[in-house]
């Protein structure tokens, strides 16, 4: 296969469906650790296509939404300064602060630019050696390789006036503290492809045994993800609960070293703050001590900053899989991707936004309920429901 039409072919999609559906005989809960797989399933209708023994959890897997509210607060003081010009991927200036978002800063005079990499950030530097340039640096092992060659980038070159706003995590760490909560339904985990194709697998074997879970490596098409669930099932029903990958076009079982020797020597691990869900040790990286003249909290003397996340938001509790976006109350009525609460409602990848955007205001749509498990496929990988 080599083009994403063949991915969402609506063919192979109920070859995909039956076997899961000739498959199953008791219930099981999955999680999709990827917010572009949250993304996926609920746009193409996929977990109500689904047999109703099987439910897919959404996880913690978007970057936006588990950046905590004291970083953003932190962004947002540093972007303010007079001399700062302060660099973003646009999917972050919506994300609402305690009392305001990176937009309004921009409307009350700062220099908030949206940029397209962070090696457009440490250009911006080269051309304004009298400003200082930041870069927010967010997101899972996807992202970081990047933020670390950057940072490496300017030590190398000596380009003083640019630091790095970090708050990366990983995503192994999160998984670890998902299965020792007490509340913890999952069973089986869709591992996202694009994390593994940067780290590998080496980190999953052991969570896999150690929780009997299992874990399978999972793209984000429909396709992907029907044949993510259908492969997991297959464990589950067996009594199985290894690694699996099932997205070996993108993923080696080493990943890529040169992109983890990067990440080795600009960040060290350290714990992390997620948004809504407290501290997780060990699921985070900092810039290391070769590097820390280049980290943007202590260059600006914000790292005193706490703040407390808003009572009237339920984000974490969606992040964490225990409840569903639309079952939040503020959900549609005072949490809009207009007016948000939380980053959840906003991201690209948030949860929140995929079921306001393909109307999930009760949980359900028109395309998929009323499809009997027998329907064609068709009903939810052709029809995008946005109403």
């Amino acid at each position: 296969m080599k083009y994403i039409d063949e991915f969402q072919d609506p063919a192979l999609a109920r070859r995909l469906l039956d076997d899961i559906h000739a498959t199953v005989t008791r219930p099981w809960a999955l999680m999709e650790v990827c917010g572009g797989q949250t993304h996926s399933i609920i746009r193409h209708g996929i977990d109500q296509l689904l047999p109703e023994q099987v439910e897919l959890i959404h996880g913690p897997g978007c970057p936006v939404c588990v950046t905590p509210l004291e970083v953003i607060d932190k962004a947002l003081e540093i972007a303010s300064r007079p001399n700062v010009i302060f660099c973003s991927f646009g999917d972050m200036l919506r994300v609402p602060g305690s009392g305001r978002d990176l937009f309004r800063v921009r409307s009350e005079g700062g220099d908030v630019r949206v940029v397209y990499s962070p090696l457009d950030a440490l250009r911006i530097a080269q051309q304004n050696p009298d400003r200082e340039v930041v870069f927010f640096g967010i997101g899972f092992e996807t992202t970081a390789p990047p933020n670390a060659m950057t940072v490496y980038q300017a030590r190398r070159l000596g380009i003083r006036n640019f630091s790095l706003l970090v708050s990366h995590v990983r995503v192994p760490p999160a998984i670890e503290a998902i299965m020792q909560s007490p509340d913890c339904r999952v069973q089986a985990f869709l591992a996202a492809g694009h994390v593994c194709s940067v780290m590998g697998v080496a980190e999953y074997p052991a969570l896999a045994e150690r929780y009997r879970v299992p874990i399978v490596v999972t793209g984000f098409e429909p396709l992907d993800v029907l044949e993510g669930v259908r492969r997991a099932v297959r464990q589950l029903e067996r009594g199985e609960h290894t690694v699996d990958n099932a997205y070996a076009r993108a993923v080696r079982e080493e990943g890529n070293p040169a992109a983890q020797a990067m990440l080795a020597d600009v960040f060290e691990v350290t714990d992390r703050a997620w948004r809504g869900i407290g501290t997780i040790p060990g699921s985070g990286w900092r810039l290391s001590e070769r590097y820390r003249a280049y980290d943007a909290e202590l260059r600006f003397s914000v790292e005193a900053i706490a703040t407390r996340e808003p009572a009237e938001c339920r984000s974490g509790e969606v992040l964490q899989g225990l409840i569903k976006p639309h079952q939040c109350e503020a959900f549609g009525t005072t949490c809009t991707p207009r007016n948000p609460l939380g980053a959840t409602m906003v991201s690209s990848e948030g949860a929140c936004a995929a079921y306001y955007l393909y109307r999930r205001l009760g949980g359900t749509t028109t395309a998929a309920t009323t499809a009997p498990p027998t329907a064609p496929v068709t009903t939810a990988v052709e029809a995008s429901p946005v109403g």
